[in-house]
């Protein structure tokens, strides 16, 4: 991986380390001009290389399916493989292998898994208001708009938080938009 080190805007030197996260404005060692140097600890100060694992596979150890060097830590709940630490992939209280988790993803086969999720907030919401701008079909996204609403108010939403006011939100646009709806439909027939 290529670092980009920083350097001086005026004459485009780079800055010595002891100029990183300096408290105060240092001068640049070439020109001279005042700079602040802000840099993420990770470049001020390099890893230092990990040391080897201590864990080979011994007699009578079995070895990972994927890294036959590495002991097992773990079997597979979905095919039994043998995974070490770096395979293993935790789904609640199983186990498994990182084949049987994208197949289970992919059949749908894995309940605990949610890929995605649908956010009914948002389109009961488009489904209020949304017509707005053609009166006309608001007697027919209303009624729907408030079933989805109430539909999805007890479904999980999105994995981050988020609260009802969206539902609240499109209910009271969908009874608004019915009413101005249902009367301009009245209107129309009336003339």
């Amino acid at each position: 991986m290529n670092t980009v080190l920083p350097a001086c805007r005026a004459c485009n030197t780079q800055f010595p380390p002891s100029h990183y996260n300096a408290p105060d404005l240092l001068p640049c060692p070439q020109c001279g001009t005042p700079s602040r140097v802000a840099v993420f600890r990770a470049l001020a100060h390099p890893p230092v290389a990990a040391p080897v694992s201590s864990a080979t596979l011994g007699d009578g150890d079995a070895g990972c399916f994927y890294h036959p060097a590495k002991p097992a830590a773990t079997v597979c709940d979905g095919c039994g493989r043998f995974l070490c630490a770096l395979c293993d992939l935790e789904l609640g209280e199983q186990h498994y292998c990182p084949s049987c988790l994208e197949a289970g993803r992919r059949k749908r086969s894995l309940t605990r898994l949610e890929p995605r999720r649908v956010l009914y907030d948002n389109i009961a919401l488009g489904l209020a208001v949304v017509p707005v701008l053609t009166c006309f079909l608001f007697p027919l996204t209303s009624p729907v708009a408030v079933a989805v609403a109430i539909w999805g108010w007890r479904k999980p939403s999105s994995l981050l938080p988020r609260t009802k006011a969206r539902f609240i939100l499109a209910i009271l646009i969908a009874s608004a938009g019915l009413g101005l709806g249902i009367a301009y439909w009245i209107a129309i027939f009336n003339e």
